[in-house]
């Protein structure tokens, strides 16, 4: 058998492969439309080819092998479009927060408003980096349908694994609203952001990947229903931790490894479980000192590290290390399941030690 380190790396390079493919014919066509859209290409190009852990396409494959099929082109290809349902929720996503950076790079806001500005264009440079982000978003959006739908399955097989594909959208973008809306009350809810956790992240990238491959692996709905129940089981508390693992690094990450600047969350003064469990242990003095540094825009590392230091001192930070750890330990008892085909087992535990221990 091998190693499950190296299978996932073959797995990573056949998805790349199939993106590479997919976008080559769209930046074809983009050109045929105008010459204007240029930069629309080469901004989709290095956004999706350039970076990114895989981690979606990779849990759809694990589950397509674990409820038992074989390897196939086409299902690669299937797995591969949810690629650019992550491009399209990291560039709106990047919008709504303010971000600057993303993976080290410019957001594709302002990417775009600084082609306005180098080109020296009319109107409001922040305006058109905008507008085009929400329209990159929903072409990642389109694309990602659109690679769907041309991977070469089963009329069949594509009919059946429509629903679980739909229903991850819907509820990635109900976790966006939810996200927005808990920063618009601007208050601390440790349920509320383990909601959000789930919906706007933990589902998407683990759970329903998951189901997804199951889908695409299996005829029979009982048999289906079956294995998407144990991986729900598996999911939904490694989906937890995987965003809880995005909360510390948004505070704690370091910028090189990470993309975006030190303390971020802090500065976009995000309403994670983190900062939720943060409040509930601060004392008056700390919560003063939170009230002043955190959520401003301008934020630099002295209130950083202010902050910092009252997340480490209430005892948040190991609170959620250790909700991470038991999370994870969770949804790898999960695993010990005979209706998970055996050669799907080691990809799926390493999988797991990828999301929760990552530092980017």
């Amino acid at each position: 058998m091998i190693e499950p380190q190296r299978a996932l790396a073959h797995i990573r390079m056949s998805v790349q492969s199939e993106l590479t493919d997919f976008l080559l014919q769209q930046t074809q066509y983009l050109g045929e439309i105008g010459s204007e859209l240029t930069p629309v290409a080469e901004a989709m190009n290095e956004y999706l080819l350039d970076s990114g852990k895989r981690l979606r396409p990779l849990f759809a494959y694990a589950g397509y092998l674990g409820a038992g099929g074989s390897e196939d082109s086409a299902v690669i290809k299937a797995v591969a479009s949810l690629e650019l349902l992550q491009a399209c929720a990291l560039i709106h996503d990047d919008l709504m927060d303010g971000s600057d950076t993303r993976r080290g790079k410019p957001a594709m806001h302002r990417r775009f408003e600084s082609i306005h500005e180098q080109e020296e264009l009319s109107g409001s440079a922040s305006a058109y980096g905008a507008s085009a982000a929400i329209l990159l978003g929903d072409l990642a959006l389109v694309w990602s349908d659109q690679m769907f739908h041309s991977a070469g399955l089963s009329q069949e097989t594509l009919v059946r694994s429509l629903s679980v594909h739909d229903e991850m959208r819907v509820e990635l973008m109900a976790g966006q609203f939810l996200d927005i809306h808990e920063q618009a009350l601007a208050t601390s809810s440790v349920a509320r952001s383990l909601k959000i956790a789930r919906y706007k992240s933990g589902k998407y990238t683990i759970e329903r990947p998951l189901h997804f491959g199951a889908s695409l692996a299996i005829a029979d709905e009982r048999q289906r229903h079956t294995l998407m129940t144990m991986y729900s089981e598996f999911g939904l508390p490694l989906g937890e931790a995987f965003q809880l693992r995005d909360d510390l690094l948004g505070v704690f990450g370091d910028p090189a490894t990470t993309g975006k600047p030190a303390g971020d969350d802090l500065r976009e003064g995000k309403r994670t479980v983190l900062m939720a469990m943060t409040h509930d242990r601060a004392n008056v003095a700390q919560e003063k000192i939170i009230a002043r540094y955190f959520g401003v825009e301008e934020l630099d590392s002295t209130g950083v590290e202010a902050l910092r230091t009252i997340i480490t001192e209430t005892g948040a930070r190991q609170h959620v290390e250790d909700l991470i750890e038991k999370l994870t330990l969770t949804a790898q008892d999960a695993l010990n399941r005979d209706e998970i085909d055996s050669s799907a087992h080691a990809l799926l535990d390493e999988l797991a030690s990828i999301a929760v221990r990552r530092s980017a």
